[in-house]
């Protein structure tokens, strides 16, 4: 199994995931042009997709779905919850479920898991196949018990660090989106998304992709220097995403360190 990243941040967000004959893309909050284009900075086209995997309904994930889908024949997975907001109804064909299922596409294995985030019914997503497993877990607010033991076990992690609280209350925002950004149900910080690797089991994590930093709230170094105190961490490859080129193809059956270069370029 692999992934790689079309871009990660609230320009838009898009992540591929690909097991033998099988490639998915969740989420797509680029337009369609510049959508072709990323794909293609990885080596594929649209006819390549299996799918299409819907997070939740806000913009940066999901305002280039619908396009996509339509001129490629692309099938939707999504909450019965996102598909009721009506932003998908474009689509070429939409595959609901309830947050909480499991399904299968192809050679992969997807559990859509419930999250805490200010939309109709979010989820974040883990997929397992051929003894791996990958976990995509961003746009949530707070860790729940249900979550530190549904992400358990992975192969390669893709967690949110979003902000740093004090760069968010000091920023320009205004006081209800820094409130939103803050909550329950906003965004994990550095230091929510490091204890929740203390408390997951890693033991089996080779891979940890930091993804939707704030360009506005979060630094790169933030975000490492929280890491600093997950020592579980000693012999995990740490990847920043970034919002301009998300990250290149990452294996997880790789024994070789991947080189940070290739997402923080």
């Amino acid at each position: 199994m692999r992934f790689a990243s079309l871009g990660s941040g609230s320009k838009g967000n898009g992540t591929l995931v690909a097991s033998g004959d099988t490639c998915l893309l969740v989420d797509c909050g680029f337009p369609l042009k510049e959508s072709i284009s990323r794909l293609s900075r990885l080596g594929l086209t649209p006819e390549d997709l299996d799918g299409i995997l819907v997070t939740h309904e806000h913009s940066d994930h999901s305002s280039g779905v619908s396009a996509l889908s339509r001129r490629y024949s692309i099938p939707v997975f999504l909450s019965h919850g996102t598909a009721a907001s009506g932003l998908f109804e474009s689509a070429h064909q939409l595959l609901c479920f309830n947050a909480g299922d499991d399904f299968r596409v192809g050679d992969i294995r997807v559990l859509g898991l419930p999250v805490p985030h200010d939309a109709r019914e979010p989820v974040q997503y883990r997929f397992d196949c051929n003894e791996l497993a990958l976990g995509i877990l961003t746009d949530l607010g707070s860790i729940t018990p249900f979550l530190v033991n549904a992400y358990g076990g992975c192969t390669g992690l893709l967690l949110e660090f979003n902000h740093e609280p004090e760069l968010l209350r000091r920023s320009a925002y205004p006081a209800p989106l820094k409130r939103r950004v803050g909550g329950n149900y906003g965004h994990l910080n550095n230091q929510q998304a490091a204890r929740f690797l203390q408390q997951v089991d890693t033991d089996s994590l080779r891979i940890l992709v930091a993804g939707h930093l704030s360009q506005q709230n979060n630094t790169v170094d933030f975000a490492r220097e929280a890491l600093r105190e997950v020592s579980l961490l000693n012999s995990v490859e740490v990847v920043m995403a970034c919002q301009s080129e998300g990250f290149d193809w990452i294996s997880l059956s790789a024994l070789d360190p991947v080189a940070e270069e290739l997402a923080s370029a």
